[in-house]
């Protein structure tokens, strides 16, 4: 091999690390939808704890990604784990803003108590008000919802923020456990976003 030949090999190689290096693979894909292994939100980067897809009957209804500072595989240490959280929810099939809130609140119900919930009503009510500007969520939207410490609550759909900013960490904490209650929306889910690895499909709540 001449020297032009060896030279041209070299910068091949060094081409093809430097494109690996910028452009780094998701974490997981997830019924199509591919999800990044890390995020950032303020100055916190955030790791994906685990990931799969609700069902409701037989129908993919959306993939959900759960995001925090540290690995966590239970529910009760990721609700006590200080700092940034996120959970992100990718559309696989159109929902209507009624039937989701609907949803919202049953699986808020099913896992915390009247007393806790009248702590947050005015909290709850705030989040309502997403559901009456959004008609509809559309396949392929996604939404996620950050607790970001000193603010609150912040969601986002389509990257846009949609709704005020709920500053009470107790409202966070009661709306994680819609997916990692006792009575979860999705039994398979909670164990898969708490990076259990399982085969299979449970009945779903939500």
């Amino acid at each position: 091999m001449n020297l032009n030949n060896r030279i041209n090999g070299i910068l091949t190689l060094s081409a093809l690390v430097a494109a690996l290096v910028a452009f780094p693979a998701f974490g997981v894909e997830v019924d199509g939808v591919q999800l990044d292994d890390s995020v950032r939100i303020a100055n916190d980067e955030l790791k994906l704890n685990g990931a799969g897809t609700h069902y409701r009957v037989i129908f993919k209804v959306y993939a959900a990604a759960l995001y925090l500072p540290e690995k966590k595989t239970s529910a009760s240490e990721v609700l006590a784990l200080p700092g940034a959280k996120r959970l992100t929810m990718v559309m696989l099939r159109d929902v209507s803003s009624n039937t989701f809130a609907q949803s919202f609140m049953n699986g808020l119900k099913r896992n915390t108590s009247f007393a806790d919930r009248t702590k947050i009503v005015n909290q709850l009510l705030s989040f309502g008000q997403m559901f009456a500007s959004v008609p509809e969520f559309k396949k392929g939207d996604v939404l996620t919802f950050d607790w970001v410490p000193g603010a609150g609550t912040l969601l986002r759909i389509n990257g846009k923020k949609i709704a005020e900013t709920i500053p009470d960490v107790a409202f966070y904490q009661a709306f994680l456990r819609i997916w990692l209650g006792q009575q979860p929306a999705d039994e398979k889910l909670k164990r898969l976003m708490l990076g259990e690895k399982t085969e299979g499909r449970d009945r779903a709540n939500f």
